[in-house]
């Protein structure tokens, strides 16, 4: 879970999930939406791989990153888990 607050505490790679939702991309497309080197971007798209939040496939030559829904899923549950537990906090006292 460090890794994924981690990984979204950052607004390029908030961004590069923002263009995942919309479809999937190559780590070139990616790239060529952000005036910042490719390395950099291979080093947020590292971050957001380790975080499990986006996955990647070989196609050809080239990686293609699509986003993971699941990891996402677990993150808003345990939110709303921890939401419910602060209102049956507030409902004892």
């Amino acid at each position: 879970m460090n890794d994924v607050f981690k990984a979204l505490s950052d607004p390029t790679r908030r961004e590069i999930l923002q263009m995942l939702k919309r479809q999937n991309l190559s780590a070139g497309q990616i790239a060529a939406a952000f005036e910042i080197g490719k390395p950099a971007i291979s080093h947020h798209l590292g971050l957001l791989k380790a975080a499990d939040l986006v996955q990647a496939e070989r196609e050809g030559q080239s990686m293609i990153y699509s986003l993971n829904t699941t990891v996402f899923q677990d993150v808003l549950a345990w939110m709303y888990e921890m939401r419910g537990a602060k209102e049956q906090d507030d409902e004892d006292k």
